[in-house]
């Protein structure tokens, strides 16, 4: 009998076999452009960009920009295309860039330490006045930026910026964006260490420069020599602290891979000290190493907070010794616990030489050009000639006669800048929103402003150090997550059931003290116009619960949800 043919076996499906091509880390060899930001940085440095927009695109008007300068190469000089007018945030997400774009552009001043003239001071408010439509913030990295800019008039601006000393220069861009510093450097009678002479060195180093001129994604660094923390150094790529070594003296405790957005992370010790001198060098080789071996792949994971996470803070301090210093580095002490609460310079302090400096706090950051000219006379006559930003939205006076601290300060409070703010209008800052941001869901600067009129109505006798931070949606520029009360902006349902504007709230995070992230309670979210019975509610169950000396975070980490909802 014949045997019964077999039925061939059913073929195996051949699995697709994807090779994975790295993360367009350079280092390794990687240097074909995985997406469209690498590849348009490759076709063409972003600082070539100037000469474009001063011989073509302020000639021929808006309309002649080349789309990879318009969304990606301007940045390179500071500038961004603003929202369109009339563009709810529903519509946020689901839009294309150009049906975003208005005609008109954000053009950030980068002010390294906060540090300016009130020769300076004046031009910033004139520029405002005759190119910005009055408009003229504060950031809460130490910048100012301007709103309602036409290309036609950029060169001119630029013109004038530059003829007092001042840059737009990698303002913003996958560049070494401005370094913050503190704002009372070398003045300070509790200063561990100037920092003024390392800033200076590394701005000289990295500026203008093609070697750093494309990173996987933006660079942000802080130094500061205050035992007050003055610069939110922990929320930075690359940080320098100021420290006493017990055989070294006065220098800086190096910090790497801190950085908010989506996926926050704190920054890491790398365990080391080194001097005023050496900065600079340590400096270019951590940028270095960003640039090197930072991912580039997704745009997502292009922030040195990741690579530092993967490879931990040993291994990439010996990556910074072994291939870029060529050098051991010291170890060194940790920075102490901050001197004090509050790390602003708010009030009238005296300085190291006799004379006093007074910070005073505009709201949220929202002055205008009128309003700045006028602290630039103010200052003046009252025997200054330099100003500071700092990074809470907020600005300082230097070197004032003792008799004549009493005369500025009210003359400030004639601006509406007080010098002896309460603890909501010191505490609260506020991102640029909806109003011009192309990325926000949400309004809040003027939200901002009245929040601080309706706590002071409600709570005037609330005297604790409290932070207040508004963001228009989820990328942290206004740091929510490191807030005691952090308010992230997005679309809620109010109690009739309609789509309004509102906010996630994030309670009780913190720098310096115990750093930390805030606490988000399960389903937590308030509409814009719920916001004040919410944190009226909130700080009286706090003021009720507390503890002998305990602070919001503190509380907030401990309270029940009850308490906090």
């Amino acid at each position: 009998m014949a045997a019964t043919p077999q039925k061939p076996a059913a073929a195996t499906p051949r699995r697709k076999v994807s090779r994975h091509r790295g993360e367009g880390q350079w280092a390794v060899g990687h240097h074909t452009p995985l997406n469209g930001n690498e590849q348009f940085k490759k076709d063409d440095d972003g600082l070539n960009v100037r000469t474009r927009i001063e011989t073509i695109y302020s000639k021929r008007g808006f309309d002649s920009i080349d789309p990879n300068d318009l969304r990606g190469r301007m940045r390179w000089w500071g500038l961004y295309t603003q929202r369109r007018p009339g563009i709810d945030g529903g519509k946020t997400a689901i839009l294309e860039p150009e049906e975003l774009d208005d005609e008109y552009f954000m053009l950030r001043v980068r002010i390294d330490g906060g540090a300016l003239t009130t020769q300076q001071l004046r031009v910033i408010g004139e520029i405002s006045q005759e190119f910005a439509r009055g408009t003229a913030d504060i950031t809460d990295r130490q910048n100012v930026q301007y709103h309602w800019i036409r290309i036609e008039d950029v060169p001119e601006i630029w013109n004038r910026l530059e003829g007092v000393g001042l840059s737009t220069v990698t303002a913003c861009g996958d560049t070494p964006r401005v370094m913050i510093g503190s704002p009372v450097a070398g003045i300070a009678d509790d200063e561990i260490i100037d920092a003024t002479p390392a800033l200076e060195e590394m701005k000289r180093r990295v500026l203008n420069n093609p070697a750093y001129s494309n990173l996987p994604r933006k660079f942000k660094t802080a130094i500061s020599g205050s035992p007050v923390l003055d610069v939110v150094h922990e929320i930075n790529d690359v940080a320098f602290v100021g420290v006493r070594h017990p055989e070294h003296g006065p220098g800086f405790d190096v910090w790497v891979g801190g950085g908010l957005s989506t996926n926050p992370k704190l920054g890491v010790r790398l365990g080391t000290w080194v001097s005023i001198d050496e900065v600079p060098d340590v400096y270019e080789g951590v940028i270095s190493i960003f640039r090197d071996y930072g991912y580039r792949r997704l745009r997502t994971r292009a922030r040195l907070k990741f690579l530092v996470a993967d490879w931990g803070p040993e291994k990439f301090r010996q990556v910074l010794q072994d291939e870029y210093l060529k050098r051991e580095l010291l170890d060194g002490p940790a920075p102490e616990q901050p001197s004090q609460l509050w790390r602003d310079h708010i009030g009238v302090h005296r300085q190291n030489d006799g004379r006093f400096y007074v910070g005073f706090a505009p709201r949220v950051g929202r002055v205008d050009g009128a309003t700045i000219t006028k602290i630039a006379d103010l200052a003046e006559a009252h025997g200054s000639g330099r100003v500071r930003t700092t990074v809470e939205q907020k600005m300082i006076v230097l070197d004032v006669e003792e008799d004549k601290v009493e005369s500025l300060v009210e003359g400030l409070e004639a601006l509406d800048l007080t010098a002896r703010p309460s603890s909501f209008r010191r505490g609260t800052m506020a991102c640029t929103g909806i109003e011009f941001c192309k990325l926000a869901i949400v309004e809040t600067k003027q939200r901002g402003s009245q929040l601080i009129d309706e706590l002071e109505r409600r709570l005037p006798d609330f005297d604790e150090p409290l932070t207040i931070n508004l963001n228009g949606c989820p990328n942290a520029c206004a740091r929510i997550q490191v807030a005691d009360i952090g308010l992230k902006g997005q679309l809620v349902v109010n109690s009739e059931g309609e789509q309004v504007e509102g906010y996630q709230v994030h309670l009780g995070g913190a720098l310096g003290l115990q750093a930390g992230f805030g606490r988000k309670v399960r389903g937590l979210k308030v509409t814009s116009d719920e916001l004040p019975d919410y944190i009226e509610r909130v700080l009286k169950r706090f003021e009720a619960e507390r503890e002998d000396g305990e602070r919001f975070a503190a509380w907030a980490a401990r309270a029940s949800e009850e308490a906090l909802s």
